[in-house]
């Protein structure tokens, strides 16, 4: 016995030994694609020394002899720390993600190779100006110089990723900048989906129901949409949702996560220090890393700072010395799905309303690692590309002898956003900034704008012209053969929405309703937001004068509208009545939940109980209003619309039918509806958190997610490259943190504010601002998740233009020198 238990003991230490060794090997050529910051390179493309000077937060300061040294130097750093990911970006806007990930990736490709995202974009770089194709060119070089440092050094492939994938990097071209641009407006898109929704449930609701479900921003006239079924020839197809976007490889994002921010600005009379403040803070799925990478170029016209995005040369949020901006979804509806119908005797046309027209069609071929290749054949018509049933639930509303075709303005072949954002980079005042708004196309945004003087809003981004006689006022799919519903071009931009320095000296947007002019005039029947602006509008007008630290507290704040709102007329009856109940039973716990919610003041704070049972009970009850109405489509509608609970515990135009459970004989009401959804929600937090609801917490339920994409499944890979912390607000709150909605884990927290800026221009250099998780790509390096700390502690770095205050504290000064 005691040999056998030392040749065990023996054996065990053998494979540590072996364990070890083999963590340190891979340690060894994993970390060999950590960059050094404090290294100096001889490279071709450089016309002179340049200096990227890396701070604390390893934000790099970029200083050269011109200007194309600089983007040379932003593609260089680029690249240093975020070159999977500039990759991946270009992986998906080209379809090629099955090459490396086999055919789990296979339909999201098919899909992008319809929209052609890539030949668009690379049909696009010839609309650039001059200055902007020296910058792409410039850019590129600096990209494709560090990718021959890595395979010059062997450092590491450049990123850990490519130890588990491919090791094939293609050089960068300036098209892949123009791609990432596209496939930012495809993710921003999300009218297509609402109008096959809103067709979908047509066909199961009456107008009134339609509207209780589906409303309108309060404010705004109902106008009677024809009926779905009566505007399209021969019966419509059932059918059940195909879902392709819960892959978080998949830039297809449900229509809840289409897009969202914040941003508001403040006059100079409005500003205790006498200079106008901007804040702004957009919304996007959290990543590991985030999409936005902070830097500084030092220009011959002065220095920039803001945020990037890896592949493209701009910093697309920031500040110069003299000029700050933002940008918030417009939710601007740029989409309209087109039912061709087939010409019967010849499939390859369509009737385009002012006669048979030819599909334009051509063969694609998509490589599948480890399987055979695909060939799909893509057409487009006049509209746009021919969309396959398979997706966005299309087969479930397209007649029979049709196909669905897409209209989108991110589809333009002339497509000069990216020499939009440059000269926006490079505007000195708002007047300039307004006209490189100009050259803009997609993702329509708006723009805010402040100096040193003044302060406006902007829409930028092409706005469809449609004809006042479109059959659905693009809110449903519309029959193709009508011209009345074919788009006429776009509107000139001098009739795109403006303010400048309004009377009272203070401007804002959290995607709420940005006009009342009626359609074709309306941006959006759709908005992101009804409540949020009310409570940044309580917050403004609480102070006469505002400064850096109020429009931080403003940015931070996490207090609910909604939950004040609701609270009230969910809970109105039930709140103080009836009789003490015994514990442990089911009465005594509701007792307890609405004695916590009677209680609250709406904030929604990691380290309290009441937002979880809040969250719970309002998703529970909607669930419970609709399912039996709409069935298995009830599951589309993932997350509340406190409109529509509104409208039904006040019965706008009757809507407290919703309340009565149509499959039961009794007629139920409103607050018993309340009570069962309540019971029910608590039932469901007890059995995960417990039967003591005081020990319940918000933040375990809505942890932000910062999950790598790619690594972030991957058994015991995933807890060294997933960031999760617990984190406060919610969907409805200022610090929005945007809840998943699915099953098993509904309010984690998937969708929020990667880059926040605050910027003051009474004292530029105290402008403030911060990511979501670090700068670096790389899940070894220190810089991969140490932004996030503060982040969550709703904490800021200095946002400063002085070079000296960047050397102070550099944790490098990479110089780049003429080969």
């Amino acid at each position: 016995m005691l040999i056998a238990f030392r040749w065990l003991s023996r054996l065990f230490m053998a494979l540590l030994a072996l364990a070890t060794l083999a963590l340190v090997i891979a340690y060894f050529f994993l970390s060999r694609s950590l960059p050094d910051y404090a290294a100096s390179y001889q490279l071709d493309g450089v016309s002179g020394e340049v200096e990227i000077v890396r701070n604390n937060a390893n934000v790099p300061h970029i200083f050269g002899p011109t200007d194309a040294d600089v983007y040379f130097a932003l593609g260089f750093a680029h690249a240093q720390d975020r070159l999977w990911q500039m990759t991946m970006l270009r992986r998906t806007a080209q379809g090629r993600l099955s090459e490396v990930f086999g055919e789990r990736t296979l339909k999201i490709d098919e899909l992008l190779r319809r929209y052609d995202l890539y030949s668009l974009a690379s049909q696009s770089v010839a609309a650039q100006d001059a200055p902007t194709l020296a910058a792409l060119d410039a850019y590129s070089r600096g990209v494709n110089a560090w990718i021959g440092e890595v395979n010059l050094g062997a450092l590491g492939r450049g990123a850990p990723e490519f130890f588990f994938f491919t090791n094939e990097i293609a050089t960068w071209q300036p098209a892949d900048s123009i791609a990432i641009i596209k496939l930012m407006a495809l993710q921003l898109s999300g009218h297509l989906e609402a109008e096959v929704l809103r067709a979908r449930t047509s066909k199961l609701l009456p107008e009134a129901r339609l509207y209780d479900i589906l409303p309108d921003a309060p404010g705004s006239a109902v106008t009677a949409l024809p009926d779905y079924a009566s505007l399209m020839p021969g019966p419509i197809p059932g059918g059940f949702p195909f879902r392709q976007a819960q892959d978080p490889l998949s830039p297809f994002k449900s229509g809840a996560f289409a897009g969202a921010s914040n941003a508001w600005a403040a006059a100079p009379e409005r500003s205790a220090a006498g200079g106008s403040l901007l804040a702004n803070d957009p919304h996007l799925q959290f990543t590991a890393p985030t999409l936005w990478y902070l830097a500084r170029l030092e220009f011959a016209s002065g220095g920039v700072i803001g945020a990037t995005i890896p592949g493209v040369p701009a910093i697309l949020i920031g500040r110069s010395e003299a000029l700050g901006w933002g940008l918030t979804s417009s939710y601007l509806d740029d989409q309209d799905v087109v039912m061709e119908r087939i010409n019967p005797d010849n499939p390859e046309q369509y009737d385009s309303g002012a006669g048979w027209k030819n599909f334009t069609s051509r063969r694609s071929i998509i490589t599948v690692k480890d399987s055979d290749p695909v060939t799909i054949t893509l057409r487009w018509s006049e509209a746009g590309p021919v969309l396959p049933g398979s997706h966005y639930n299309l087969a479930t509303v397209t007649p029979a002898g049709h196909v669905a075709a897409l209209e989108w303005t991110g589809l333009s072949a002339n497509d000069t956003s990216m020499t939009a954002a440059i000269r926006l980079m490079k505007s000195r005042s708002i007047a300039e900034a307004i006209e490189a708004g100009r050259l803009y196309i997609a993702p329509s945004q708006n723009l805010m704008l402040a100096d040193r003087d003044a302060v406006a809003f902007q829409l930028i981004g092409a706005v469809p012209n449609r004809n006042p006689a479109h059959e659905t006022m693009g809110r449903m799919p519309s029959p193709g053969d009508k011209l009345q519903n074919r788009w006429d071009g776009m509107q000139d931009y001098a009739q795109n929405l403006g303010v400048l320095n309004p009377t009272s000296g203070l401007l804002g947007n959290t995607n709420n309703k940005t006009t009342d002019a009626p359609f074709p005039d309306n941006i959006s029947f759709t908005w992101g937001d009804t409540h949020r602006i009310q409570r940044w509008l309580t917050l403004m007008k609480t102070r006469e004068v505002h400064t850096r630290e109020s429009f931080i507290e403003a940015q931070l704040d996490t207090v609910s509208p909604v939950a004040r709102a609701v609270l009230p007329l969910i809970g109105g009856d039930l709140w103080f009545t009836g009789t003490p109940s015994p514990s442990g039973t089911p009465e005594r716990l509701r007792e307890q939940a609405l004695e916590l919610l009677a209680e609250w003041n709406g904030e929604m704070n990691e380290h309290l109980p009441e937002p979880l049972i809040y969250a719970e009970w309002l998703r529970t009850l909607q669930d419970r209003l609709i399912r039996d109405e709409l069935g298995p489509l009830a599951s589309e509608f993932s997350h509340p619309d406190p409109v529509f609970i509104e409208r039904v515990f006040r019965n706008t135009d009757g809507a407290e039918k919703w309340c009565d459970v149509i499959q039961s004989a009794a007629i139920e009401t409103c607050p018993a509806i309340a009570r069962i959804a309540l019971d029910e929600a608590l039932l469901r937090l007890s059995e995960r958190y417990g039967r003591s609801i005081e020990t319940w917490r918000w933040g375990d339920a809505h942890q932000a997610t910062h999950d790598h994409p790619v690594l972030g499944n991957v058994p015991l890979l995933r807890y060294f490259v997933n960031l999760r912390q617990s984190t406060s607000g919610g969907d409805s709150t200022l610090m929005r943190g945007r809840t998943s909605g699915e099953e098993p884990d509904p309010f984690l927290n998937v969708h929020g504010a990667g880059y926040r800026g605050v910027y003051d221009f009474a004292d530029p250099d105290s402008s403030v601002f911060i990511l979501s998780t670090g700068q670096s790509g790389h899940p070894l390096s220190r810089h991969y998740d140490d932004l996030g700390v503060l982040w969550r502690r709703g904490e800021y770095i200095p946002m400063s233009l002085d070079p000296e205050l960047a050397r102070a504290a550099a944790v490098g000064i990479t110089h780049l020198l003429p080969n």
